[in-house]
């Protein structure tokens, strides 16, 4: 079927709104027109000379919808069910199989290379040349989006559905780490370095969990109003030359748990020394450099650990997190501006500057 998509053709060049060819849902598939679609940093990897997923290609991995149509072999879904999109897995490799399909064993390849496992891909442009459009298995920056229905989360027809697709990234990494990585417990104490989407959720989640202190650090002062407002005890700038003795002041002398969304090495060895004996950091994102730790830093049982999409199961966690919605205990809406789809260069500039927490691109009715 002809679509509208949103093509990146070249790694310095502006996306192009085309009209795109789309095949039929195959076996295992469902078409799925979108309603909304978040702008995650990872969505600007193809940006990144050299990087496997190459242009001509259509980004965006945190899409929700309404299918349209199901392919051969969908017993669970049916035209009209409102649907979150996540990431591609296997769901047969040891770790999938073990509940963690965010370190499925062919992950990389299903998701970051645009072009999936399963051969060619199915989107062409006009001239009938192949546009890479299995990029996390959804590649929802478009009006329609073809994903495997393994890989769709069903949400009831009365949430806004539109708003639901940055759940599927890093909004549930930040409070996955909290809920599930960290298990965080009534009344411990919680930082969380850098105030994005990520960095937010776990404030969120901390807060849902009953973490007594909650510590923010960020160097936009209105992020850090952001996080005071959705739960945050304390706010610090990030550059104080005094950062690491406030966080040691507010958490009495440390914290049991430390997340850093900024991959600033600088600041993981802050939250690192941050933390009271026995205390974990998670890292979250990709680190910019090589991280350097003295002798001392993982003295007294501290551990720092990698975090991959928050350890949850997005189809179990996902609805978690819309309950939580419900009750006013999650209020994600407020990271979310909306953009238009013809909009998205404006919407990128906007994140890249700071101006926005999420954007989310939603294309025209």
């Amino acid at each position: 079927m002809r679509i509208k998509a949103a093509v990146l053709r070249a790694h310095d060049a502006p996306h192009r709104i085309e009209e795109v060819e789309l095949a039929a849902p195959g076996p295992g598939e469902v078409l799925v027109r979108i309603a909304g679609a978040g702008l995650c940093r990872t969505d600007l990897l193809p940006r990144v000379p050299g990087f496997p997923a190459a242009p001509p290609i259509v980004c965006g991995h945190e899409g929700a919808g309404v299918v349209e149509e199901v392919g051969p072999e969908v017993g669970r879904l049916e035209p009209g069910d409102h649907v979150v999109l996540s990431y591609d897995s296997c769901r047969s490799c040891a770790d999938c199989l073990w509940g963690r399909p965010a370190h499925c064993e062919t992950f990389f390849s299903r998701n970051l290379t645009g072009t999936g496992v399963d051969g060619p891909g199915p989107m062409r442009d006009e001239r009938g040349a192949p546009v890479a459009a299995r990029w996390f298995g959804q590649s929802s920056w478009a009006t329609h989006s073809l994903v495997a229905a393994r890989n769709t989360v069903k949400v009831d027809r009365d949430l806004p559905v539109e708003l639901l697709g940055p759940l599927s990234c890093g909004i549930q990494t930040g409070a996955g780490a909290v809920l599930h990585t960290f298990n965080v417990t009534f009344g411990s104490s919680v930082i969380v370095c850098g105030m994005g989407s990520a960095g937010l959720g776990a404030v969120m989640a901390a807060r849902v969990a009953g973490a007594d202190t909650i510590v923010a650090v960020d160097a936009d002062p209105d992020r850090l109003d952001l996080a005071r407002g959705l739960g945050a005890t304390h706010g610090f700038d990030g550059a104080r030359e005094d950062l690491p003795a406030l966080l040691l002041e507010a958490t009495g002398g440390g914290a049991q748990y430390a997340l850093d969304t900024t991959g600033l090495p600088s600041m993981i060895s802050i939250a690192v020394h941050a933390l009271r004996p026995g205390g974990t950091c998670g890292l979250v994102g990709a680190q910019q450099g090589d991280l350097v730790l003295d002798s001392e830093a993982l003295t007294a049982g501290r551990t720092l650990t990698g975090i991959v999409g928050g350890d949850t199961v997005p189809q179990v966690f996902i609805p978690q997190l819309i309950r939580l919605w419900r009750q006013g205990r999650f209020p994600f809406e407020r990271l979310i501006t909306a953009f238009p789809l013809e909009e998205i260069d404006r919407a990128e500039e906007a994140v890249l500057k700071g101006e926005v927490v999420k954007p989310l691109l939603v294309p025209a009715a």
